[in-house]
């Protein structure tokens, strides 16, 4: 038996990280070729909302892998995949105020229970720490709750 059997497939994903202290990160990070949770291959989101604490970042600039703790990442930027294209019914529109001084505006997506529907609610989900915020059609901005100082609906 090979021990090529027991690893997971995953692929490249290109993104950029912000991160505490060190700055902008060009890289990629792993996803799963088959989410655990949907059909197509795993989100960002998904990956930067699972419980371990490390993961995985093949530096562009330097050509390294390092391992990233996820509590030192303020946030990540990636351009939406086919497999995340779809069409959500709700749509929650706000301004987060972070520590870093960045404000940035768009828009939480999904299927909301009917008595959770309000951005206090979504903010106080304690199930993620990355709050997926759609910037525009194309591109997402996973901002961890901890870097944030306030938000506002728009």
């Amino acid at each position: 038996m090979t021990q090529d059997f027991f690893k997971v497939p995953k692929q490249p994903m290109a993104v950029t990280l912000w991160v505490h202290p060190e700055g902008r990160v060009l890289g990629d990070l792993f996803v799963r070729e088959q989410s655990l949770h949907h059909v197509g291959r795993e989100t960002p989101t998904e990956l930067m909302n699972q419980p371990e604490p490390f993961l995985a970042i093949h530096r562009d600039d330097i050509d390294e892998f390092r391992f990233y703790n996820k509590s030192s990442i303020v946030r990540v930027e990636y351009d939406i995949t086919v497999d995340e294209s779809v069409i959500n019914e709700e749509s929650l529109d706000c301004e987060c105020h972070l520590m870093d001084g960045s404000c940035i505006s768009g828009s939480i997506q999904g299927n909301f229970p009917p008595d959770r529907r309000r951005l206090f609610d979504h903010m106080n989900n304690e199930s993620f720490r990355f709050i997926p915020l759609h910037l525009d059609q194309k591109k997402v901005c996973l901002i961890n709750k901890n870097y944030i100082i306030y938000t506002k609906s728009l």
